[in-house]
């Protein structure tokens, strides 16, 4: 069964979570990542885990460009 997904809240929620978790990586790049990944697996046959799946993707994309403390 088809599940009705809105990609703007998915953007919004995926943004801000990932906003939290990354405050030194500017907005706008974090904005970046998130829309990328989401994107990519918008158009994918299944779409009931995109909201999961678009922030684990992103959240590796941005902690791939942090620093790792020593």
């Amino acid at each position: 069964m088809a599940t009705d997904i809105d990609i703007d809240e998915i953007y919004r929620q995926v943004t801000a979570k990932l906003r939290e978790t990354f405050p030194q990586v500017p907005s706008d790049e974090v904005e970046s990542a998130v829309r990328a990944e989401l994107d990519e697996l918008a158009n994918r046959p299944v779409r009931d885990y995109i909201q999961v799946l678009t922030e684990r993707a992103a959240k590796k994309r941005l902690t791939a460009r942090v620093p790792q403390a020593a």
